[in-house]
């Protein structure tokens, strides 16, 4: 067999550029077996994971061989990609950690605003990269993956209007939703830092010299330099500008905080040479160089400078200064326009026009220091850029991408809303997106076998029940190459260990045989998930994922063999699935192929599974938006209306079918209750036997968390 590898030295991290970082790598592998996808193979220091105490499962521990799933979708963009963070700088995507705050989105009501949320997950990759063009010059590079919000809804960068590629997608017709281009932040130059000085000394320090006679009678002068500021950051990089000027300053405490004020701090020089030396720096140049406007409006926001009510604006009474502040915007081409209230202390205004746009850009071309002044969590979307999509250019190449996992499920990308994979291992059992974008980075743990049995060995060890199948399926397309799972049923049965394992992947049949052989030792607990049973239905929604008739054949084989398996018919699709008639089918066939077990789930809509799954409503059955809007309006579940009413429904043919508990069989009709608890874990109320906290659920059919949460 010819495969080709890539060995990496963990001690040079850019051994593979664009590779996720990941312990104990030993190689990535990529096989003509399978196209498209790479292998990064680890050596893992555990595998049974312990399920948290306070956990709703029905299993204290489980067992994952492989991280990511091809049957996973990344979404993702170039590592130069500016994301937006909360005080308004913008920091490539590249270089984005966990943990770390930046803008999101959310609406509120017909509208949506900008918030602040979190980085929860980090990741890389290597795909074909598109370039996306808008009518404001701004360009994206991405995947065809990745979606951008447009005034009609998150949209694919790629896609087709029918057939195989069919999917929301850009075209010259959409116009997304942002800010837009705003501007490079330069680097600091000394002119830039003689005319911050300039701004914020004139703006708002003391500076002088005064005759005064001294107690001898005999005169004096007096040499002071003082700049009290409650901003801390304008002070410090005030101070450190002096000082690169060869200026020392003291820094003290010039007020203390009150129930009403926050502290201010100071710096100050009584050093005649020293305050000779500011006066000579702060001189109005006789004709700006454009580093020193950019400094010196930096320096005056920073001093007089304010951003309220949407409205951002610098205000003085210097006729000077004033004059001198809307010279150094028209030289960056800010339009700006001086208004006087009135006041009799002839405090007038510069105001900056143009919207959050230039905002925007006037923030990240000067980058003032004072960083409250420039957030705009709470701000409606609504810009004056032209955020029209010119084109989407197929760049060609293969290209390191990444992406992240936010609280709100976006952040902002080169000035647009950007959606995030909201979470990469979601997409293996959401099945609503088309299939087709397989996760192309699996991390196998090719030792799991070896450390299993050294863990299952240990004295300690309770012969607690385990599930496989909670995070990942441990039968995607990853196993029918490093045979993973024989090892491990045979490690479980031999220590007395009971599991259960749930999968779509009708790679299990292979292990049939083990899995019998293993049942005759300990409790065995089998699942299938099958989620639409209409031929064209399963075609439009889930190209690429074993059709029910392959997954039917599963059970039907895992019954053949005296082994006991339950079926999950989920989702159940308002006015698609749920009819008596297509229910009654569907439990047919369940019953015909032995299943001991059904657990039906009607659809949940989480952010990103919604988008996507509205827009392919509105396509091929636009008559059913109205009532899917009413039954999910501001939810991810159906109202217990709609769960109570399929109840109704299902309890009859449950009977009719053998398949109630009261007439012989095995079955769990469930209701997703959506209550804190359940949401948490991602297990629907009831879809699994409760246990004691350190006894065993012994022949329990496991369901994975993302499958159930989404469905």
């Amino acid at each position: 067999m010819r495969w080709d590898a890539q060995r990496l030295d963990l001690d040079e991290p850019g051994a593979l550029p664009g590779m996720p970082s990941i312990r104990g790598l030993l190689r990535s592998v990529q096989v003509p077996e399978f196209p498209g996808l790479t292998f990064h193979e680890v050596r893992s220091k555990s595998a049974l994971n312990r399920v948290p105490g306070e956990s709703a499962m029905p299993f204290p521990w489980s067992i994952n061989p492989y991280r990511g799933c091809s049957h996973s979708c990344v979404y993702c963009v170039g590592g130069d990609t500016l994301v937006l963070t909360p005080d308004s700088r913008q920091v490539r995507i590249a270089d984005l950690t966990v943990g770390d705050r930046i803008v999101g989105t959310e609406k509120r009501g017909r509208y949506r605003f900008y918030v602040e949320t979190e980085v929860l997950a980090h990741w890389s990759t290597v795909k074909p990269a598109y370039r996306v063009t808008l009518a404001d010059g701004t360009t994206l590079v991405a995947s065809g993956d990745h979606r951008f919000l447009t005034g009609h809804s998150w949209k694919h960068v790629t896609g087709t209007g029918s057939g195989i590629g069919q999917r929301p997608h850009l075209t010259p017709n959409d116009e997304m939703l942002g800010f837009g281009l705003t501007a490079a932040t330069p680097k600091e130059t000394a002119e830039y830092r003689r005319g911050y000085l300039t701004g914020m000394i004139r703006g708002d320090a003391m500076l002088g010299t005064y005759a005064y006679r001294r107690a001898n009678g005999r005169p004096g002068l007096a040499h002071r330099f003082r700049l009290a500021l409650i901003d801390l950051d304008a002070l410090l990089r005030t101070q450190g500008y002096l000082e690169q000027e060869g200026i020392a300053t003291a820094f003290f405490a010039f007020t203390p905080a009150s129930e009403r004020r926050r502290a201010m701090h100071g710096i100050r020089a009584s050093r005649g040479q020293a305050v000779a030396d500011i006066r000579a720096l702060v001189q109005w140049p006789t004709d700006p160089s454009a580093e020193w406007s950019r400094g010196f409006l930096a320096g005056i926001f920073d001093a007089e400078g304010s951003r309220s009510q949407h409205i951002m604006r610098v205000s003085n009474a210097d006729d000077e200064m004033l004059t001198r502040t809307s010279a150094a915007f028209a030289a960056h081409g800010f339009d700006s326009i001086l208004e006087d209230p009135g006041r009799p202390n002839r405090v007038r205004t510069v105001r900056l026009r143009g919207g959050l746009k230039e905002h925007l850009r006037f923030i990240h071309l000067v980058d003032p220091a004072i960083r409250r002044k420039c957030r705009l969590q709470g701000t409606a979307i609504k810009s004056t850029a032209d955020l029209r999509v010119v084109s989407v250019e197929d760049i060609g190449l293969e290209v390191p991408m990444y992406d992240i996992t936010t609280g709100t499920g976006d952040f902002i990308a080169n000035g647009v809303v950007s959606h995030n994979c909201f979470a990469r291992r979601t997409h293996e059992w959401l099945e609503l997106d088309s299939g087709r974008d397989f996760d192309t980075q699996v991390v196998v743990k090719t030792n799991l076998v070896e450390v299993l049995r050294r863990e299952l060995a240990r004295p300690s060890w309770q012969r607690e029940h385990v599930a496989l199948g909670t995070n990942t399926d441990p039968y995607q397309r990853a196993e029918g190459r490093y045979r993973l799972m024989p090892g491990v049923i045979d490690a479980l049965a031999r220590s007395g260990t009971p599991f259960s394992v749930l999968t779509k992947g009708t790679l299990l049949r292979r292990d049939v045989p083990l899995l019998a052989a293993a049942a005759r030792d300990v409790p065995v607990g089998l699942g299938v998930s099958i989620a639409i049973w209409d031929d064209d239905l399963h075609a439009a929604l889930e190209p690429g994922v074993p059709t029910p008739r392959a997954r039917l054949d599963l059970v039907r084989a895992l019954a053949d063999a005296g082994l006991p398996c339950g079926v999950f018919l989920a989702p159940v699709l308002p006015g698609l699935t749920d009819s008596p008639e297509h229910l009654d089918a569907a439990l047919d066939a369940v019953a015909a192929a032995g299943a001991t077990g059904v657990t039906v789930i009607p659809l949940h809509l989480r952010p990103g599974a919604r988008e996507w799954f509205m827009a392919w409503l509105g396509r091929a059955h636009p008559e059913l938006v109205p009532r899917y809007e009413r039954l999910y309006a501001r939810r991810a579940y159906v109202p217990a209306e709609y769960r109570a009413w399929l109840t109704r429904q299902v309890a009859p043919l449950l009977a009719r079918h053998g398949l109630d508990p009261r007439s012989g069989g095995a079955a769990r009709q469930v209701e997703v209750t959506g209550v804190p608890g359940d949401e948490e874990v991602g297990f629907p109320s009831g879809s699994l036997p409760s246990r004691t906290p350190g006894t065993p659920a012994t022949g329990a059919t496991t369901a994975p968390a993302e499958q159930l949460t989404l469905l």
